[in-house]
């Protein structure tokens, strides 16, 4: 029979709703029934993609003897910590602290009012069981120091949270971040320190921006040859395109094999990015294949994108994308197995687990269509091998990262299918995530959650809608942008230059969780920042400039500590170093359209831009931009002071080389 959870919109609850435990969602209903019963509660925090959480399910939550322990002295919630990322922060930072490091499933134990007085992470069944013995006998027994060791526990991290002082971000500043992420750079494999590897997304970005403004050869070495890198490794999928979540080794060989929209949407951007500056044609091939997958895998039919397919396929990790010699000769026979598995570094040895290999593409095939029926022959057979689960909950926050990705990569590159793929995913959130001038964190099959945004979500939405205006000429989207940063201004400062992960006027947890650093996605912060950054320069709103000036410094203890863990604060801090760079271009005509595009191409990281009919209403950039005799014209503006307007391609360049 069902348990509560068969209620649920998340993929990840779901999966342990025919569980016997008597699971309960994060809800105060659940908090209420431990008060009533006076018994602690058994919090167990993962995600859907997440091997080791499987695991743990089959071990443990299946398992009728860990459910009657459950079901006598506690009370059990089950927590989707891509839907409830505060409850996941507040509870991570009790159980790195407690233990040393960190990861899912999280383990914790909480009293009724919230406190955690034990956290872990992954436990088999035999030592789960002892646990949750010891804890029952602890809390009949000792219950004073249990709730004595939980008041304490929650006055030191709140304590071990306060920020440092905040410190401007200078060139100064930049220049050394530069410089410190050299001393941590693997020239040999791309990428900062050892293993395991996750992509540098954030970091490459701040990398590409320095050189851009800069003209810093290093920044764009360390950037270049980590993208190509990660590109030929086997964290790639070279068959259908996309990324996995990261490389358990330093040479980005073998993956765990989940694959996260928030990665692949970050990725896409880096390598458009990196194509605008090197016109690489490994770039592009990237960026068209990312898009794809992004689209034609992680897309759903309400117009978002799907949060992530798992690690395993029918409990087996790996076992939809490992090769070994002789399923090459099965699937392409005799003739071309031997040149794919040279060109796929496919070993009798493997590289991966039981013979099995990993595919990689360190070089590039001598006959190109060759390797295109290849490819289209191993895609295919792929196909009938058993299949990850795809978690088809549609995440705010990294869906305005697809959002954002998708505009300006099908500008850089001109594909306005992509365009048109962020146009209809915007339109989805903000009809269905968008709830009373508030955000909700989730939907799935057009059914809204009912967790409330947080810091990212407005920051990264915000940041895909102004890009997409500034795709599109589509005034509503400056609009819903401005909408949902007033909301982050008002609701989540946290008075120091920063934002707060969740708002003030929300539910308030044990500790008020606020990302520290960039990790895998931006923090709040710097997602506000950089949002409101943009929009600053795109209205001229000077409060909007300050706020994002103010947020990326209240981020400087960690810029100057380690940068890997700074990067989009660092990618907002160059922008803000060369703008803001405005150019409106006026006219609808073929001149007007080849001049937009020549400013899509423009690396510069401060550079927003906007193209329409002269005055058009709801576009700040063309207030009093008119057609030079008659024809379309580019105005460039630097810090709000603008050059004549230019009516060529050839003075549009100079126009923008000029500094």
């Amino acid at each position: 029979m069902a348990n509560r959870l068969a209620n649920a919109t998340s993929p990840y609850l779901l999966q342990h709703a025919d569980n016997p435990v008597d699971w309960w969602e994060w809800n105060d209903d659940a908090f209420a029934e431990a008060r009533r019963r006076n018994v602690p509660i058994l919090l167990s925090v993962g995600y859907s993609a997440c091997h080791w959480c499987h695991v743990m399910a089959h071990e443990s939550f299946e398992d009728a003897d860990v459910a009657a322990a459950l079901a006598k002295d506690f009370v059990a919630i089950k927590v989707d910590r891509e839907e409830r990322p505060d409850v996941d922060a507040a509870y991570m930072t009790a159980t790195t602290a407690m233990t040393g490091n960190g990861g899912w499933p999280m383990t914790c134990l909480l009293t009724p009012d919230g406190k955690p007085f034990f956290a872990g992470t992954y436990l088999p069944k035999p030592q789960f069981l002892q646990l949750l013995s010891a804890a029952s006998d602890a809390w009949t027994n000792q219950r004073d120091h249990v709730l004595a060791s939980s008041d304490h526990v929650a006055q030191q991290l709140q304590s071990a949270t306060a920020r440092g002082e905040s410190t401007p971000i200078t060139s100064a500043t930049l220049d050394e971040a530069v410089a410190t992420l050299q001393r941590t750079y693997d020239a040999q494999h791309g990428g900062f320190g050892t293993s395991p590897k996750f992509p540098p997304s954030m970091v490459l970005e701040f990398l590409l921006r320095h050189h851009a403004r800069t003209g810093n050869a290093e920044s764009l070495r360390m950037a270049q040859g980590t993208c190509e890198a990660m590109a030929r490794g086997g964290i790639y999928d070279q068959l259908d395109g996309g990324f996995a979540r990261y490389s358990v080794d330093a040479a980005w060989v073998v993956p765990h094999f989940e694959k996260m929209l928030y990665d692949n949407a970050q990725l896409l951007r880096v390598y458009a990015h990196l194509w605008r500056i090197t016109e690489s044609p490994l770039a592009a091939r990237i960026c068209t294949q990312t898009a794809q997958f992004i689209i034609g895998t992680l897309g759903t039919p309400e117009g978002g994108f799907a949060a992530a397919l798992d690690a395993d396929a029918d409990g087996i990790e790996g076992l939809t994308y490992a090769w070994t010699p002789d399923q090459l000769r099965e699937a392409l026979g005799a003739d071309d197995a031997p040149r794919a598995a040279e060109l796929l570094s496919v070993t009798p040895a493997g590289t991966f687990e039981h013979g099995s290999s990993t595919l990689q593409r360190r070089s590039d095939p001598d006959d190109e269509q060759w390797w295109e029926d290849i490819r289209a022959k191993l895609s295919s057979v792929r196909r009938t091998r058993p299949q990850p689960a795809r978690d088809d909950k549609i995440v705010t926050s990294w869906n305005g990262m697809a959002i954002a990705a998708l505009a300006d990569a099908g500008m850089i590159l001109g594909e306005p299918d992509w365009v048109t793929a962020a146009t209809d995913c915007a339109a989805y959130l903000l009809t269905t995530h968008l709830v009373d001038g508030r955000l909700r964190r989730t939907s799935r099959h057009g059914r809204v959650g009912s967790a409330p945004g947080v810091a990212d979500d407005y920051g990264n939405l915000a940041e895909g809608l102004l890009t997409l205006h500034q795709a599109t000429g589509n005034p509503q989207f400056l609009t819903a942008a401005s909408e949902l940063l007033q909301v982050a201004r008002d609701r989540f400062d946290a008075g120091d230059g920063g934002f707060r992960d969740t708002s003030d006027d929300g539910e308030q947890l044990f500790l008020t969780p606020r990302g520290r650093g960039d990790n895998a996605e931006p923090s709040g912060t710097s997602s506000i920042a950089a949002a409101l950054l943009t929009l600053g320069a795109l209205t001229g709103d000077a409060d909007a400039i300050r706020r994002a000036r103010d947020a990326a410094a209240s981020m400087s203890e960690v810029i100057h500590g380690d940068p890997r863990f700074a990067g989009w604060a660092l990618a907002v801090a160059e922008a803000d170093a060369t703008g803001p760079l405005q150019v409106a271009v006026v006219g609808t005509d073929r001149a007007a359209r080849a001049m937009h595009r020549a400013v899509w191409r423009s690396p510069s990281p401060g550079l927003v831009t906007v193209a329409g009919t002269p005055g058009q209403p709801g576009l700040p950039l063309l207030a009093d931009r008119l057609l030079v005799e008659g024809h379309s014209a580019a105005y460039v503006c630097r810090g709000f002071v603008c050059d004549q307007p230019v009516t060529s391609l050839d003075a549009l360049a100079q126009a923008l080389r000029h500094r």
